[in-house]
């Protein structure tokens, strides 16, 4: 249970909080473009003293927090800050002012929740041991910037013991925190199927390779291998109470 010093900071500090999301949220940027939101961070962790490291992945950030009873583990808090292309038609005064861009998932929330978790545990420094690092990564929309941020050392010095990270949800009542055992979301995996169609005449059907028909199959198939194929007890996309189709087939080669 948070205890009731740590919720009176948080929620002193929950108006600036909410102003940084906005702030950012009304400037969204796409993967590795994440300049303002980065000079945003680098901007308040200078304010607060906090020594970071920038321009890791080319826009991520990384800060340390440094526990006075000496040395310990090292924990990692994730926040992702990269937007997605939407158009936002919220209608909200803090939208988006960039075209065709929007932080439709919730990043710049978790840019400005970091960044609030920064200064609580500065002014708690004194309490614990070990050091905490804040990593604010750019492109976690499909673009790599996880494995980048590893790439360039996010995990060393000193050595991470621990990462967490959490992701908002609109459908769950504020003030609350959903967590479980195992995997709790569902990651998704984008493949291309290409089907080489022959094309002919309407009378001579038998001559030829209706590419439509085909993939018409391939769709209605692919949805058995969770059906039939995976074991109930598991967890996977399309045995749950909202089923989603991950299923991406770009390319229908030939004609009809």
């Amino acid at each position: 249970m948070v205890s009731a010093d740590v919720l009176g900071a948080a929620r002193a500090i929950e108006s600036q909080i909410a102003e940084d999301r906005r702030r950012i949220h009304s400037h969204p940027e796409l993967a590795y473009e994440e300049e303002e939101t980065s000079s945003l961070v680098r901007t308040r962790l200078e304010e607060l003293g906090i020594p970071f490291l920038s321009g890791l992945a080319k826009t991520g950030v990384v800060a340390t927090i440094k526990g006075d009873l000496g040395d310990g583990r090292c924990l990692l808090l994730r926040a992702d800050m990269d937007a997605l292309p939407i158009d936002e038609r919220s209608g909200v005064r803090f939208a988006s002012q960039i075209p065709g861009v929007m932080h439709a998932c919730g990043h710049d929330a978790h840019t400005a929740m970091l960044l609030g978790a920064a200064r609580l545990l500065l002014d708690r420094r004194t309490g614990f041991a070990g050091t905490v690092k804040l990593m604010f990564q750019p492109a976690e929309e499909g673009a790599g910037g996880a494995p980048r941020m590893i790439e360039a050392g996010v995990l060393t010095d000193p050595t991470v013991d621990a990462a967490f990270a959490l992701h908002v949800r609109p459908n769950l009542a504020a003030g609350k925190v959903s967590c479980s055992p195992g995997p709790q979301l569902a990651g998704a995996d984008v493949f291309t199927i290409t089907i080489a169609g022959r094309g002919g005449h309407a009378a001579e059907p038998q001559t030829t390779v209706d590419a439509v028909v085909v993939g018409a199959q391939v769709v209605l198939a692919l949805q058995t291998l969770v059906a039939r194929e995976v074991d109930p007890q598991r967890r996977d996309v399309g045995s749950g109470p909202r089923p989603t189709n991950v299923l991406k087939i770009p390319v229908f080669a030939g004609s009809v």
